[in-house]
This record gives structure tokens, sequence and C-alpha cells, in this order.
């Protein structure tokens, strides 16, 4: 009988140690743990998504009509300065 053969009916250490290791306790909360990761990080990624399309759908055309606005604010005192009119007191 050769020994590989011979080491595996006996339970030693070929195959066996692994397949002991795999079987543990350790190797079942390491798979549930990484099991509960992937869903974390689903879970983070739509989550990251929402948050995303949100602010680009709700506060950037926001950012935008504000400059726009400033930059409109800024026109209509650069023209009054040019014409010679006391600038007005800035709207609050």
């Amino acid at each position: 009988m050769p020994a590989s053969s011979a080491l595996s009916k006996r339970g030693g250490e070929g195959d066996g140690i692994l397949a002991a290791i795999s079987r543990s306790q350790a190797a079942a909360h390491g798979r549930e743990a990484a099991a509960m990761a992937k869903k974390l990080l689903r879970s983070t990624g739509k989550a990251a998504w929402i948050a995303g399309t949100t602010f680009l759908v709700l506060v950037v055309p926001l950012i935008i009509e504000m400059d726009r606005e400033q930059q409109l604010n800024d026109l209509e005192l650069q023209q009054q300065t040019l014409l010679g009119a006391p600038p007005a007191a800035p709207a609050k």
C-alpha cells in the first residue's frame, strides 16, 4: 500500500486536515462573516447609489441656479457702476 493512501485512510496529514479545518467552527464563523460582509457591501453600494443620484437630481441644479443668480447680480452691479448710479444695497 502506498504511503499516501495509508495516511488518508488513517486520517493522516493529507486532505484530512484540510477537511477537518473546513468543517471547524472557526471556518463556519468565517463563512458567516464573509456572507454578512457581502450583504453589508451590497447594501452600502445601494445606499451610495441612492445618495449620489439624489444629489445629482436635487442639489446640482440648485447650485447652478444660485451661481446664475449671483452672476446676474454681479452684472447688474457692474452696469450700475459704469452708468454712474450709486450701487443699491444688496437685497437680503
